[in-house]
C-alpha cells in the first residue's frame, strides 16, 4: 500500500482541566520529551503514513510546534489545524485539514502516547484488505466483570465476551469519516468517539486488539505507568544494541 494513502490526525485539543495543568498535559515532559512528541514519533515510523496533522488550540499552536516537533527531525510532513470547543469539532477540524490523495485518515488521542508503530500499521492493514469496512478501532475485549448499574445498585451482569474497551487509533475512510460528522451535526449528535458516529449513520466498523498498555494519560498520577512504560522500552532498545541485536525503536 502507498504511504500517500494514510494520514494521520493527532489530537491534542483539551484543556487539560482534570489533568490540573492549566497548560494542558500534552507538552509536559514524559521520559525527556513532551507528551505529545511520542505519540508523533511512533506515526513518523510507519511507512503507511504520509502526513500528520495535529489539532490543537490556538494559543498553543507556537508552544506545540517549538517545543514538540521543531526538535525532532520527523521524516513525515506535519502540519497543524485548529481544534474545536469538543472534541468531535477538534476531530472535524482535523479530517477536514487531511491533504487531497489521503484516503485515510488515523485519528489518535495525543494523550496514548505509548501506541506502537506495529498496532498503527496492524490497523491499518486490517482496514485496507477488507473494503467493506468504513473503520477500524484498536482496543482490548474486556478483561473485568461488567456491572449495569442504577445510581450504585447493579441491575444486570452482561456477558464480557461482549465488550471491548475502546482506544485510539481509530482509522477511518476519509470520505466516510466526512460523512459522518455532517451526518452528526445535521441529526444534533455528539458522539463518545469517532467510531460511534460511523456506527450510528450505518457504517461497519470492525475492533482490532492493539497492546494493552496504550495507556490514556488523564490524570497526573497515570503519568507513572507511562513514564516506566517507555523508560523500559528505551532500555530494552540499548540493550539490544549493546548484544549486537538489530531493533527497532522503542516506539516502534
Amino acid at each position: 500500500m502507498s504511504c500517500s494513502s494514510v494520514c494521520a490526525v493527532i489530537v491534542s485539543g483539551g484543556s487539560g482541566t482534570r489533568f490540573g495543568n492549566p497548560g494542558g498535559k500534552q507538552l509536559v515532559n514524559v521520559a525527556g520529551r513532551p507528551l505529545m512528541t511520542w505519540s508523533i514519533m511512533a506515526f513518523d515510523r510507519s511507512s503507511l503514513v504520509g502526513h500528520i496533522v495535529l489539532v490543537v488550540p490556538p494559543e498553543k499552536l507556537g508552544d506545540m510546534r517549538r517545543l514538540a516537533v521543531d526538535p525532532f527531525e520527523f521524516k513525515t510532513p506535519v502540519t497543524f489545524a485548529v481544534a474545536g470547543s469538543t472534541r468531535q469539532d477538534s476531530t472535524r477540524s482535523g479530517v477536514d485539514a487531511v491533504p487531497v490523495g489521503f484516503r485515510y485518515a488515523a485519528i489518535h488521542d495525543g494523550a496514548r502516547p505509548l501506541i506502537t508503530t506495529e498496532a498503527i500499521d496492524h490497523a491499518i492493514e486490517a482496514l485496507v484488505a477488507d473494503d467493506r469496512l468504513d473503520g477500524v478501532v484498536c482496543g482490548q475485549p474486556a478483561i473485568d466483570t461488567l456491572k449495569i448499574v442504577d445510581g450504585d445498585r447493579i441491575v444486570e451482569t452482561p456477558p464480557r465476551e461482549l465488550y471491548w474497551a475502546a482506544q485510539t487509533p481509530q482509522i477511518f475512510k476519509v470520505d466516510v469519516m466526512r460523512r459522518a460528522y455532517a451526518w452528526a451535526e445535521a441529526h444534533g449528535v455528539q458522539g463518545t468517539d469517532d467510531s460511534s458516529l460511523v456506527e450510528r449513520m450505518g457504517g461497519s466498523v470492525r475492533c482490532v486488539e492493539s497492546p494493552r498498555d496504550n495507556l490514556k494519560v488523564t490524570l497526573p498520577e497515570d503519568l507513572r505507568p507511562v513514564t516506566a512504560i517507555l523508560l523500559g522500552r528505551m532500555s530494552d532498545a540499548e540493550s539490544a544494541q549493546d548484544t549486537g541485536i538489530i531493533a527497532r525503536s522503542p516506539l516502534a
